[in-house]
């Protein structure tokens, strides 16, 4: 926090903000360029209009008032044709410097280890992407760039008043000290204001995320008013906060005009006591200065609200660049991995593995079991045993704290991880579907893969007729979260995705759990086509389902206690026995 209450900003972040813009540099030349020449054009038109009172007016010479005239129409032209330019070229560069970073920040949560998404809600990351990457363009297109062109045109007003009448000016700057002090007092309280804005938009983009995508048990439990009174508040502190900003600058505005209109008032005080005094009229002078006095508080005006713009795109800089510089990431590349000449056969060995996602509090208590090529492996206990946990293991969803896994004698952390997941078919009780066609939920999106090979899976696991009856057969669009289909129907498509990527490793998570006998036997029928010829880990709550299986995994709270066939398990009455016998008690019942 300490940062966030400098006067100025942290260079350091400014630095890595412009180094973005290192492929774009010919545009920041010309926005620098067009900025020193929009400065030195502006006390032209001042110059210009002093010339013409003083001198033709006043000597009465019309034909020269005209010229003057049109040269001062020209330099309003190629001012405001320079200042398009200049804006353009700003608002480009900032465009795509976002572009850019954008692209860096999403390729980077892509391949954040699953932990992060477990603690970070996904609003707080949808804002760091979307909200605080577009407070970064502002440092281009309303902050920097044009800070310093409108630094460098009060210079040069400042210049030209000076060489025209040095005390007239030093009488016009007196009330400038009350316009520093507004200033600073200004950029402070709306810098407060922005900070609770920023926090705001975040709590608010969150909650949003979250509870639309839980309106389901929000409707399903009656708690549509509770959480509503919960936005209400939420939004009240967003509103609360942009209200602190408008009440800053409807103080600090008209406090600006208040020393604009004193220092209107000193200069035609000064001139008219010179006038009596000396006799001497400086009616050229009094006009250049007043239009000279508007140019330097136009910039004045927007110049704390410039810097807060800044200050507010390195504060929203500061939490892009932590989502950036997060260690906690996989590995999709690494040049010590070991890419097997052959394809993986699908033996997996768990040795000594000790897990938790949290602390110490143990998921997985040093677990050891090997997996032979071609197995079917069945994997049962109560919830919250670890079963999903080994799948997420297996996958390097996780980085394990102690121990090994290795899939065909070649530890999974010296595997390219694209390389590993690839070999690995998943099928997940809660299969997610992206709003888009059938196909594209499929293939995603992989362009290697054809429409005919799509079918032929089809074909296999019989949903190709299913896929047909639907609007636009493979291009039916399933909508977000493949709401328009039954669970049973999304479980099928996942089959299909996994086959079309033919795994040497197949894992099922509860594939077949709260869906209708009918989508059960379609997704067995499936099952059994899939598994043939590969390694197959099967985790299942209705054990009927894995009396088939060659081995069977019972865990019980993070150990592998009882290994072997069904009818070997049964014969111990164990843990298995006691689930087999719960489960046919309530079958029957």
């Amino acid at each position: 926090m300490q940062q966030e209450k400098k006067l100025f900003f942290d260079i350091s972040k400014l630095r890595r903000i412009f180094q973005y813009a290192t492929p774009y540099k010919s545009k920041f030349y010309w926005s620098v360029a067009l900025a020193i020449l929009l400065a030195a054009i502006t006390p032209v038109r001042p110059l210009l209009i002093q010339l013409t009172v003083d001198k033709y007016i006043a000597q009465s010479i019309p034909k020269m008032v005209v010229y003057i005239t049109i040269i001062q129409i020209g330099v309003i032209l190629l001012e405001t044709l320079m200042r398009f330019v200049f804006s353009f070229i700003t608002a480009w560069l900032g465009q795509a410097v976002v572009k850019d970073i954008r692209i860096a920040v999403y390729k980077k949560i892509l391949g954040l280890n699953l932990r992060q998404f477990d603690k970070t809600p996904i609003g707080t990351l949808t804002t760091r992407t979307i909200n605080d990457i577009e407070s970064i363009n502002d440092i281009f297109s309303d902050g920097l760039i044009p800070i310093i062109a409108d630094l460098l045109s009060i210079i040069c007003v400042l210049t030209y008043m000076f060489w025209v009448d040095w005390q007239l000016t030093l009488i016009a700057l007196i009330p400038f000290p009350i316009m520093i002090a507004a200033t600073y007092y200004f950029k402070e309280s709306i810098n407060k204001s922005f900070l609770k804005v920023r926090n705001a938009v975040a709590a608010l983009n969150a909650y949003v995320q979250e509870h639309l995508s839980g309106m389901g048990v929000v409707q399903a439990f009656a708690a549509e008013r509770n959480e509503f009174n919960k936005f209400k508040a939420i939004n009240k502190q967003h509103r609360n906060a942009n209200i602190s900003a408008i009440f800053a600058y409807s103080i600090f505005f008209p406090v600006i005009e208040i020393v604009l209109a004193l220092s209107i008032g000193l200069i035609v005080w000064f001139t008219a006591k010179e006038a009596l005094s000396l006799h001497q009229s400086q009616q050229g002078v009094i006009v250049s200065f007043i239009l000279c006095l508007n140019l330097l508080f136009r910039p004045l005006r927007m110049i704390a609200d410039k810097f807060n713009t800044v200050q507010m795109g390195v504060i929203a800089s500061d939490r892009v660049f932590a989502v950036m510089d997060n260690q906690d990431e996989e590995v999709l590349s690494d040049e010590k991995s070991i890419l097997p000449e052959t394809k993986i056969q699908g033996k997996v060995d768990f040795k000594n593995v000790r897990f938790a996602y949290i602390d110490e509090h143990w998921v997985l208590k040093t677990v050891s079991f090997e997996i032979e090529p071609g197995q079917t492996v069945a994997i049962v206990g109560h919830t919250g045993s670890g079963k999903t946990t080994i799948i997420n293991l297996l996958n390097r969803f996780y980085t394990i704290q102690s121990g090994v896994i290795e899939v065909d004698g070649i530890d999974i952390n010296k595997l390219p991880i694209a390389y590993l997941r690839k070999n690995i078919g998943l099928v997940l009780q809660d299969v997610f579907l992206f709003s888009g066609s059938i196909m594209d939920n499929i293939t995603l999106r992989n362009a290697n893969i054809s429409k005919d090979q799509v079918v032929a899976a089809a074909k296999m696991i019989d949903m190709h007729d299913f896929i047909m009856s639907l609007p636009g057969g493979y291009d039916y669009n399933v909508k977000e979260r493949g709401a328009t289909l039954s669970l049973g129907q999304r479980q099928l498509l996942s089959f299909i995705r996994a086959l079309l990527y033919n795994p040497s490793i197949l894992v099922l998570d509860e594939a077949t759990s709260s869906i209708d006998t009918e989508s059960e036997m379609l997704i067995q029928k499936a099952t059994d086509k899939l598994i043939h010829g590969r390694t197959s880990i099967v985790i299942a709550h209705r054990l009927s389902t894995i009396r088939k299986a060659d081995k069977i995994l019972v865990l019980d709270k993070g150990l592998l206690v009882e290994s072997g066939t069904h009818n070997e398990l049964m014969a111990q009455k164990g843990l298995y026995a006691q689930l087999h016998q719960m489960q046919f008690e309530k079958e029957l019942v």
